[in-house]
């Protein structure tokens, strides 16, 4: 019996290890944690049973082009439309962006089959498997297994084994691994991280479309039910620690064994309804809180989202309030004088917008994305009705359900202390789950099927049946919500809350305590949503279990982040649209698809614009209100240093370059070129721009006026990954080198063969299979520097390359530029030690507040030149 329960959970679980590994891979690769990982496995699966259902074609080949075609293209698709863009995105849009297609993809497949005439498919649907039908069963070791599971469980191991040898024994993976590991610096080494991500989206997509095609024949088509497998899956790439394929694999086995054996042999559960189905949700909990305490940077994703600028600072605060004040009193006067219906509707989104509210706190200024609220809400409106009918007063049971939602997030904020980021978002998650399937479950506190009835709350003159008095009462109750956020922005615990959010670490040294200020806003915001559930229940005059399911707080997160997170005018613009837009539809004869399928496409904008609607607003106000700006006057470099210059033609020239940062100008005009075999070294003051010019040069940084010119040819516009591969190489300021990678997958990522290295540099040779994060400063130096003396680049840029190295270290890489210059090679150094950087220089140049302000041969270099470009005089 125990083997069949293992066999069998081995088959589940292979389903559940290739789509782990899939979200592993592009997690991993690309930092973007995919929520839609299940929608695309859901859109395969669509796909596999309308080839095979209307087109009649083999299942083989339906599942074929379904997992091998369709989904891979999907996934390279969605990297260009979305994907792309929320690479260097903040969290909170990462996470909003991808909930809106995991909404929005079932949606379009489902109408683009309403349309085409296609078979119809419901939750209902179930396709058949790969392989014979009727499928034939087989007794391998006495248990009895059908051709389906056994051909599921050979393509996951080899699509295990296959994914396992392309990371680890072709470029491509490779090149994958090293944009992980870091990927500033792999577009340094000539590494497209565009097209490494497109890749990446594409296998990743690819492995959801063959897990989402195996389960289609227990799962049916059912939109929802790949959602919670990409949950069940989630757990095994959380022990993966979403960066290890292997272990992902290996844990999808192992959750899908655990879970069988649980179903078996653990009938004393019974008792506790939903606990035995509970169990990925458990481990998916456990995983995380115990294996994923970093809040580092990975694949370079924003550790948290940095607040976007107030567009309408300079404008009076009368005019700032307008704008709401008339879309206040036209809601009022549409409470008051519109259809009754429509008034019940507006109070409907009232209501959502309360629950809202909880998302400003929690996510707008704590910077923490919860996807709890929808619990906290039904906690709350579920202990008031079991409290109201246990003979509690009204006003004490609504008091009593609030209070419940407080003591719930405080539980759910303990940890949170530990975790942050997307973890903490799949936790919050997690949690909201355990209490859908195990606590709302219990008889005794939901009252089954038929829960609790609630009456009107009347207010003397009128009660809250009279939709008109919901909208007042609602409206007062936002705008107590709006004074208290308002009020906690500007007082001192708002202010620790935003130095908590921003800067962590500082905030700590400074006597801040991050766990308090996490605790203060989990339970502040439960209570707001818990007040929010509370109205929702009086208005719908009952509340069961079912009516607020935990994966709609998937869905209100993405709303009121679609609208601005950042302000209580997001929340309700959220729940107004998020009723409004259903009625339009059902009233203009629409399908409802439609709905959702424009839902996704605002998760596309929020790729582009992150902080929502309303602040795109501001920013189109604030930019019709700003002058023209004129252009950065180029620094003038002296007509005698120029002279000095002269002599052969520059290979790398820098054409009065003007960049920076955002709104932040570094670099004016700068002029500098170096020829072949020469050393120009750039001196200056810390902040006076030499890093930035690097940067610049390299193409790691755009150019805002200018030109950037190698051996005559305009290469402004080239990206850095381009200039790379056109000979200009880029050594960074710190060490040059992927951690993660072993010494010879460092070197393969810019030679192909690392043999002439190992001869010249032989230290390297012994430490080959050593990750180059485990070598000293110096040995991480000279392996940055390795790969160029056998294939030297046209240009080195060296961006302080003594930094913290021993003086012996620091001879070696001195002599490397040497050896290198004599080769031909254009070196342009930055270094802040004068004296080693003029040991080796041809020219000199001094950079002050971003402009060169003088440049001429070493040999008229004197002290006074030295003070004049270190402190700053002239």
């Amino acid at each position: 019996m125990i083997l069949q329960y293992v066999l069998s959970g081995l088959v589940t679980g292979a389903v559940f290890a290739i789509m782990g590994s899939g979200l592993t891979l592009s997690y991993a690769a690309t930092g973007v944690f995919n929520f839609a990982h299940g929608a695309v496995g859901f859109l395969a699966a669509l796909v596999f049973y309308e080839l095979t259902a209307a087109a009649g074609l083999p299942a083989w080949l339906s599942a074929l082009v379904a997992a091998g075609l369709f989904a891979p293209a999907l996934g390279y698709l969605l990297h260009r439309a979305m994907f792309r863009g929320l690479a260097q995105a903040g969290e909170t849009a990462q996470i909003v962006a991808t909930i809106g297609l995991t909404i929005a993809l079932p949606a379009l497949g489902l109408l683009v089959v309403d349309l085409a005439g296609l078979p119809a498919t419901d939750a209902t649907s179930l396709p058949r498997g790969v392989g014979p039908h009727p499928a034939q069963g087989f007794d391998p070791l006495g248990v009895r297994l059908d051709s389906d599971q056994l051909i599921t469980f050979a393509l996951s191991a080899v699509a295990a084994a296959g994914l396992w040898a392309f990371m680890r024994h072709t470029p491509y993976g490779l090149r994958m691994r090293a944009s992980v590991d870091r990927r500033r610096l792999a577009t340094l080494r000539g590494i497209d991280v565009d097209a490494t991500s497109a890749l990446a989206w594409m296998l990743g997509s690819g492995l959801a479309g063959l897990a989402g095609v195996l389960a289609a024949p227990v799962l049916g088509l059912d939109a929802t039910a790949y959602t919670v497998l990409l949950f069940a899956s989630a757990t095994a790439a959380v022990f993966g620690r979403l960066r290890s394929i292997p272990w992902t694999f290996a844990a999808g086995l192992a959750l899908g064994v655990v879970q069988n054996l649980v179903a078996g042999y653990t009938d004393f559960l019974e008792e506790v309804t939903g606990l035995r189905t509970a169990v990925p949700v458990l481990l998916l909990f456990a995983g995380l809180v115990l294996l994923n305490r970093s809040r580092e940077r990975v694949a370079g994703s924003a550790a948290e989202d940095v607040p976007p600028p107030d567009h309408l600072a300079g404008v009076p605060a009368w005019r700032r309030r307008l704008p709401w004040a008339a879309g206040l009193a036209a809601l009022a006067a549409f409470a008051l004088l519109g259809p009754q219906y429509y008034v019940g509707v507006a109070a409907q989104g009232l209501v959502l917008a309360l629950i809202f509210c909880s998302f400003v706190v929690v996510t707008g200024i704590g910077g923490m994305v919860n996807l709890a609220q929808a619990a906290f809400a039904a906690m709350a409106a579920l202990t008031c009705g079991w409290a109201f009918a246990s003979g509690w007063p009204f006003v004490v049971a609504i008091l009593l359900g609030v209070v419940a939602a407080g003591a719930v997030g405080l539980v759910v904020a303990l940890p949170a202390l530990r975790l942050g980021g997307r973890v903490l978002t799949l936790a919050t998650l997690a949690l909201a789950l355990l209490a859908d399937q195990v606590l709302f479950q219990v008889d005794a506190f939901s009252n089954g099927t038929i829960g609790w009835a609630l009456p009107a709350l009347g207010l003397g003159v009128a009660d809250t049946s009279d939709p008109r008095v919901r909208v007042v009462v609602l409206l007062a109750l936002i705008g107590l919500v709006a004074l208290l956020v308002r009020n906690l922005e500007r007082s001192a615990s708002g202010r620790a809350v935003l130095a908590v959010r921003s800067a962590p670490a500082a905030a700590v040294t400074s006597g801040l305590s991050a766990p308090r200020a996490k605790i203060v806003l989990f339970v502040l915001a439960s209570g707001i949503a818990g007040l929010g559930g509370v109205l929702f229940a009086i208005s719908k005059g009952s509340i069961t279990a079912t009516d607020l399911p935990a994966f709609s707080g998937f869905v209100w997160l993405a709303v009121v982040v679609l609208q601005g997170v950042r302000r209580i005018g997001g929340a309700v613009l959220g729940g107004l649209v998020a009723v409004a837009v259903p009625e339009l539809l059902a009233t203009w004869g629409l399908s409802a698809h439609v709905g959702s399928i424009l839902f996704g496409a605002g998760g596309m904008i929020l790729a582009r614009h992150p902080d929502g609607v309303l602040t795109q607003l501001a920013e189109a106000r604030a930019r019709r209100r700003l002058p023209a700006v004129a252009p950065a006057v180029p620094h003038v470099v002296p007509r005698r240093a120029e002279v000095a210059a002269g002599g052969g033609r520059a290979l790398f020239v820098l054409e009065d370059v003007v960049a920076g940062y955002a709104d932040c100008t570094v670099l004016r005009g700068v002029r500098l070129e170096v020829r072949p075999g020469e050393v120009v070294a750039l001196l200056g003051a810390n902040g006076a721009g030499k890093s930035t010019t690097c940067a610049v040069a390299a193409g790691d940084l755009p150019v805002s006026a200018g030109r950037v010119l190698l051996d005559g040819v305009d290469v402004t516009a080239w990206p850095a990954h381009r200039r790379a591969r056109a000979g200009v190489l880029l050594a960074p300021e710190g060490r040059g080198v992927f951690p993660g990678l072993t010494v010879e997958e460092n070197l393969r990522t810019w030679l192909d063969d690392p043999g002439p290295v190992y001869e010249r540099l032989p230290q390297l040779a012994a430490r080959r299979t050593v990750a180059a994060g485990a070598l000293s400063g110096g040995e991480q130096q000279l392996l940055t520097l390795a790969p160029a003396l056998v294939r030297p680049p046209r240009v080195l840029i060296a961006d302080e390359p003594s930094l913290g190295l021993a003086p012996l270290v620091v001879r070696q890489v001195f002599d490397v530029f040497a050896e290198l210059c004599d080769r031909g090679v254009a070196l342009l150094l930055v270094e802040e030690k004068a004296t080693e950087a003029l040991a080796v220089a041809d020219r000199v140049a001094f950079m002050r507040l971003g402009g060169v302000t003088w440049t001429g041969p070493r040999s008229e270099v004197d002290g006074d030149r030295l003070t004049a470009a270190y402190l700053g005089v002239r």
